[in-house]
């Protein structure tokens, strides 16, 4: 009886572990350089995004793990909302509508990419049965406090976490650049927003790709420098 019971709780594990495919930190910048009209434009395009008919399919396809995490300064970070397996469409919908009404956990702080991105690693203890594990970290704009970016980034590849990086820029890339070069993994990429407005095109886009697969595996993009830049139309 006891050899049996064994065999069922692993059988149960090993299920488990195949069930999730990915479980995916989506990690937003709400520092100072971020007012409320484009924290606004931030949620609401993350929740259109996790909404969309395509996501929404793949999420549960592959029993996504999600979670939201909010940063700023240095001892600013929150999990806003933790893990949470999309095994059905109701579960994406109602995923997409908590992150609608999110309150904005920090304002008048700093930006410190480095700790929210140690902050982030931290909470992949509890999702150890995932096969892949991605952080989605967006910002606009460069560290004005905290420790090295590249020095948690190395963490984060010796743990076999993957980063990836959205870029929300006005002029020129600046951010893209420092996403490229400091935050995200080497298996990583960076894609770019045109502005806040270009933000829920940008995170449909980013998120489809963390996601996407073919035939059990990751598709595979054609080749380009790490810092993928997106279109560099203004928004309208």
């Amino acid at each position: 009886m006891i050899r049996y019971l064994c065999a069922v709780v692993l059988s149960c594990q090993m299920s488990a572990a195949a069930a999730c495919q990915t479980a995916l930190m989506l990690a937003m910048d709400v520092s100072n350089s971020v007012d409320p009209s484009e924290y606004r434009l931030q949620i609401d395009g993350l929740a259109a995004a996790l909404a969309d008919p395509e996501i929404a399919e793949i999420l549960v396809r592959d029993d996504v793990m999600l979670s939201v995490v909010q940063w700023s300064g240095e001892d600013r970070q929150e999990l806003s909302i933790p893990w949470t397996q999309m095994r059905s469409g109701l579960h994406v919908a109602e995923f997409a509508a908590r992150v609608r009404v999110l309150e904005r956990a920090f304002v008048l702080s700093e930006t410190a990419p480095a700790e929210a991105l140690r902050f982030a690693l931290r909470q992949f203890r509890d999702v150890p049965h995932c096969a892949r594990h991605v952080i989605d970290m967006s910002g606009d704009g460069t560290p004005n406090a905290g420790g090295e970016v590249s020095r948690i980034r190395r963490q984060a590849e010796r743990a076999g976490v993957t980063v990836n990086g959205l870029a929300i820029e006005g002029i020129g890339v600046a951010i893209t650049n420092f996403y490229g070069r400091q935050v995200i993994t080497r298996d990583g990429f960076v894609m770019t927003a045109r502005g806040h407005r270009d933000y829920a095109r940008a995170i449909r886009a980013k998120i489809l790709r963390e996601i996407s697969r073919v035939m059990g595996r990751l598709e595979r993009p054609a080749p380009c420098p790490r810092a993928c830049a997106a279109p560099t139309a203004a928004p309208s």
